[in-house]
């Protein structure tokens, strides 16, 4: 039996590819650190950065699979790369939802819901969002809901979520990202609103 860590990144690629899952696993454990500390120092936000290192492994993935990665040696400058790129889009859309003109004489910057605190109304309506949460959460087939509930709730890594369910961490991250994909899905069927 070969040890995994002791090969090359391009390999371990081609090994991937070739079926063997555990190989994506050695790329996860051996760049993780280095990918998620880059995300947090671009984006200060423990949260943002956790949902930015999941959606960058997870579009690396996809790319393997569709067999869009080149191989050059250089596979942490890519996957660096990817991270990149999602941290750009996240600032894009966060730019493009907080942008407010203060030209106009009847706009009042500081007279924002954000700045005021929390009425009845808005902690009545927070209270309805966690109960539909907990619904959508409950929707869910039994192993997606398992991995998020061990992520969100439990605080638990990607590499301890698939020790205690006894799957690679590219399923944990698969099984993951189809829960986000399913809640997405059953909110908008059922015209649930996550937000205040």
């Amino acid at each position: 039996m070969r040890n995994l860590k002791d090969l090359n990144d391009d390999l371990l690629v081609r090994l991937y590819v070739g079926g063997e899952c555990k190989a994506f696993d050695t790329l996860i454990e051996r760049y993780k650190n280095r990918v998620y500390t880059y995300i947090f120092h671009q984006v200060h936000d423990e949260f943002v950065s956790d949902d930015i290192f999941q959606e960058t492994f997870v579009k690396a993935i996809t790319t393997i699979q569709q067999g869009r990665y080149v191989e050059n040696g250089k596979f942490l400058a890519w996957i660096t790369r990817i991270a990149h790129n999602l941290i750009i889009d996240y600032f894009r859309q966060e730019k493009a939802e907080n942008l407010q003109s203060c030209d106009s004489q009847d706009v009042n910057i500081l007279n924002r819901k954000d700045l005021s605190e929390d009425t009845v109304e808005d902690n009545m309506v927070l209270m309805q969002i966690h109960a539909d949460i907990r619904s959508l959460v409950q929707a869910l087939p039994m192993s997606q809901r398992e991995v998020l509930l061990m992520r969100y709730y439990k605080n638990m890594s990607f590499k301890e979520i698939a020790d205690a369910t006894n799957v690679s961490v590219n399923t944990a991250l698969g099984r993951m990202r189809y829960a986000i994909i399913n809640m997405r899905r059953l909110a908008s069927e059922n015209r649930v609103s996550l937000t205040v």
